[in-house]
């Protein structure tokens, strides 16, 4: 009976051993894992407001051809932009103004589903106000935005398909 306590024992002891190595191991893995995840590229809130600059002036388009499926799509690609920097960019103060940007993407979506066109274009002003107020805000007046006066590519179609 001693000497299985004995040898009970001296298993535990190995196992615990074992188990620190083990330990040791999981963190060298979690510290690698760390490092990877904190070398991962991450969008800067510039590369996302280029983003929203080109969907603004899509959505612009969409609206004034009455492609409403399209204004829709753009105004919600808008939308997916502005929470991907709540999401992302947390370190830069300039987000705590964002939702400035609300209103004016409300007043697009109701005139998106009336399909009123004079609606829009009256919420796509709003919109672009609401942006160049929160660039105010944010000391980047320097970057005014405008209702585009041009395609902004010129391989899409921006009247709806019949």
């Amino acid at each position: 009976m001693r000497t299985l306590l004995i040898l009970s024992a001296l298993f535990m002891l190995a196992a615990c051993g074992g188990q620190s190595d083990a330990t040791k191991l999981l963190q060298i893995q979690i510290d690698s894992l760390q490092k990877k995840l904190n070398d991962t590229y991450k969008p800067g809130l510039g590369e996302f407001m280029l983003g929203i600059q080109l969907h603004h002036a899509k959505l612009w388009f969409a609206g004034t051809n009455q492609n409403w499926s399209l204004a829709d799509f753009e105004v919600k690609e808008i939308g997916e932009s502005l929470d991907d920097i709540k999401k992302y960019c947390t370190d830069r103060p300039e987000v705590k103004s964002i939702s400035m940007i609300d209103p004016g993407i409300s007043s697009i979506n109701a005139a998106i589903q009336k399909k009123d066109l004079q609606l829009f274009k009256k919420g796509f002003i709003e919109l672009t106000g609401n942006c160049n107020g929160c660039h105010k805000n944010t000391q980047h007046a320097f970057n005014v935005v405008i209702i585009p006066t041009a395609l902004p590519v010129v391989n899409q179609e921006f009247k709806p398909s019949k």
